[in-house]
């Protein structure tokens, strides 16, 4: 079996770059047209995109456009026309939900691989077998199937290409089949447009209709968020998916996530690939680094558990948390500088961040030192400069002064802090 895929979201095409220089094998985005995340195909222009997916091929990495939208009928002309533009820019796959989408593209597209959207829930070898006769090479695996039903997915269709999601938000519907976002505020999930809903604080009502009296429902100050499920992480679980030996790419959720967590689940799922076909798999070394991004708590799904197995799958109690570290500045790609994002300050020690296999060396001159402590690479500021000169005693978010390092840095490097608490 060859290794399995690593699959990351690019919301935009920074975070495209960022995805492929952390270790992801391939990456997935889309136009905001017929995408299931409008918010972030609006960084992609066609052209855009069109650079985006030679760019990708260029570093011998792997582009997947996403077409996984629910046309009406209005919409199909415009469909048509939108599958044409992107297929002549030669994607490695269409990501399709929708039956007749399939139809369409393989008409339109025959060249194009088909890769069927998580949201067509498949759960059985009958669901992904009609499928398969419809000329689809790979199924994502509905959030609720198990890892023992994908291994009968595989028996009966060996051909047959299955991913999974590993980490990420979780949505509170069936498979993200949801209608919350449309009944309150007008936008429709399924045409890509959700306005997460189910991450408000709720309060909970009885009504007697006899009377007309209304009784608020309290019963802690916790519970609110009663539709807010915790997001998914399987790190800890990548050795037995992989051990299964039916399973052809791990996705990362996260398209209009940061680029900081673009960078750093991409890094830590790559660790862990990596660590397995090396034999040196420890489950204990990614959970302390996913920590450190922004989430709503953690579960392991439903891969490997049954619902009815478990009920620690939603965060009663907040939306979303910190992490345990804050993103203080992001390194230009050139590697010569670095806008902030929190708080710089001088002679403060921050970690840096780097995407896979990057090499450094100590420095110590007159705008800073960069050094390693603990096996943590570090760096710290004498001077905080922009390339024209100007200098300043602290920087903060918002203010859009490059600021020069001691040293070229690989491009998109992270400096990170713990949070105080």
């Amino acid at each position: 079996m060859s290794n399995v895929e690593l699959l990351s979201p690019a919301g935009n095409f920074e975070k495209l770059k960022i995805a492929l220089s952390y270790g992801a094998d391939a990456v997935y985005a889309g136009v905001s047209h017929f995408s299931l995340r409008i918010r972030s195909g609006k960084e992609f222009t066609y052209e855009s995109f069109e650079e985006a997916i030679k760019y990708t091929h260029a570093h011998g990495k792997h582009l997947h456009a996403t077409v996984n939208g629910f046309p009406f009928n209005a919409q199909i002309p415009l469909l048509e026309k939108h599958i044409e533009r992107v297929a002549a820019m030669n994607p490695d796959a269409f990501i399709v939900a929708a039956p007749g989408v399939i139809k369409l593209a393989r008409k339109i597209a025959p060249h194009i691989p088909i890769h069927l959207s998580t949201q067509a829930n498949v759960l059985s070898y009958l669901d992904a077998e009609v499928y398969s006769d419809m000329g689809v090479k790979r199924i994502i695996a509905a959030r609720e199937v198990s890892l023992k039903d994908l291994e009968q997915i595989k028996k009966h269709l060996p051909h047959l290409e299955l991913e999974v999601f590993v980490h990420g938000s979780m949505c509170f519907a069936y498979s993200g089949r949801c209608l919350i976002s449309s009944v309150q505020s007008g936008r429709v999930s399924n045409r890509g447009s959700c306005a997460n809903d189910c991450r408000f604080p709720y309060t909970l009502y009885a009504h007697n209709e006899e009377s007309g009296t209304l009784f608020r429902v309290e019963e802690s100050e916790e519970g609110t968020h009663i539709m807010n499920a915790k997001d998914l992480n399987l790190s800890a679980h990548v050795k037995e998916i992989l051990d299964s030996g039916v399973i052809d790419s791990l996705k990362i959720e996260g398209r209009t996530k940061s680029a900081y967590y673009v960078g750093i689940t991409t890094k830590t799922y790559r660790q862990a690939v990596d660590d397995y076909y090396a034999n040196q798999f420890d489950a204990s070394k990614y959970t302390a680094e996913l920590d450190t991004t922004k989430n709503r708590g953690f579960s392991d799904g439903y891969l490997v558990n049954r619902p009815f197995e478990k009920n620690d799958t939603q965060n009663l109690a907040h939306s979303i948390s910190e992490g345990t570290h804050q993103v203080i500045a992001q390194v230009s790609e050139d590697g010569t500088n670095c806008l902030c994002k929190d708080v710089l300050s001088l002679h403060t020690q921050y970690e840096l961040i780097m995407p896979a296999h990057a090499k450094i060396e100590p420095i110590d001159n007159e705008i800073g030192t960069i050094f390693k402590e603990e096996n943590i690479w570090k760096i710290s500021f004498k001077k905080l400069q922009t390339p024209s000169g100007k200098l300043f005693d602290e920087i903060h978010s918002g203010n859009t002064n490059a600021i020069v390092l001691p040293t070229v840095l690989p491009g998109f490097t992270f400096l990170r802090a713990k949070i105080k608490g």
